[in-house]
Order: structure tokens, then sequence, then C-alpha cells
């Protein structure tokens, strides 16, 4: 039986191109910063643009050292990825998209959808990688995580682009 009082799977999917990394990274940092335990694995089915690339991230309070065999949360940011993982969720896991490009038809009974209208909460955007950080803000809040440790983070990753992306990228967290 097991202690654990934090144990949870987390996997992020898109299309080599896409800045998987980025919103990985991002989330690592917040979990590290709280004295949590990490195994990550990326799967790079293709380094070709356009090829399916998925991210794995296991969380605990406790020493990891897989990635597991389930998830808790999946972030698809293309149609393929929601084509490819959706239908392996299990009743309490949550999938969140962006509802504006991707359309999910069938999931599992208990499983819960959580579609981000990105067009809408970005003021239509033209930075088409700013869908990940609009994502990571809903997984934060998901997760229950205070918002300044994100705001931290973030501002760590995007510093060296300068305070307006920084600005840009905590308002869409946000």
């Amino acid at each position: 039986m097991s202690s654990r009082k934090f144990d949870m799977a987390i996997a992020i999917g898109g299309e080599a191109g896409q800045g998987i990394a980025t919103p990985g990274d991002i989330l690592a940092r917040v979990f590290v910063r709280r004295g949590l335990h990490m195994s990550t694995y990326n799967a790079y089915q293709s380094i070709i643009r356009g090829g399916h690339i998925f991210l794995t991230m296991r969380v605990s309070d406790q020493e990891v050292f897989t990635h597991g065999d389930k998830l808790d949360v999946l972030l698809c940011l293309n149609q393929d990825t929601a084509d490819r993982h959706v239908g392996l969720m299990e009743p309490g896991s949550r999938v969140i998209f962006n509802s504006d490009r991707i359309k999910i038809d069938k999931v599992k009974d208990g499983v819960i959808l959580c579609p981000m209208p990105v067009s809408e909460l970005t003021n239509n955007s033209r930075n088409r990688l700013i869908q990940n950080t609009v994502a990571v803000g809903a997984m934060m809040y998901l997760l229950g995580i205070d918002f300044e440790v994100l705001e931290d983070s973030l501002t760590l990753r995007f510093e060296r682009r300068g305070q307006d992306v920084v600005d840009e990228n905590v308002a869409m967290a946000r």
C-alpha cells in the first residue's frame, strides 16, 4: 500500500515544431520548486516538422523511477494527439485542448474534457504558440497551484526574450 499523497501523470502531445518542450520545462520548474519528484519521458516519434511528439511527466511527493502506466491529465496541442490518446484516458482524468481547432467526440464515461476557446482567451493573438501558455495556466488551475508559482516560472523561462514577452505569457496564463 502506498503512502503517496500526490502522484500524478501528465502528458503533452502535439506536432514537432509546436513547442512541446516549453510547457514541459515550465511545468518541471513549477513541480521541482515545490519539492516534488519527477520522472519524464519524451517520445520523439518524429523529428520531421509536423510529426507526432509526446512528453510524459510523472510527479509525486515521493521518489519515482518510471513515468507510470496511466495518465491523469492530457494536454492535446493538435487533433492527432487527441485522436491517438483520448481513448486511453480513464475515468477521473482530464483532457485539456484548444476547442477552436480540436474536436473530441467520444470519451469514456468519467473522463473530464476541459476545452479552451484559445482565440477568445487570447484576443485572437497571432502567436500560435501562445496556446501552450494558456494550457499551462489551465493546468495549474486544475491542480490548485498558486498562480504566483507559475508566474515565477514563466518569468524565468521568457526573461531573455524581453519584458514584453514575459508580460504577454503571464497575461495569457492568467
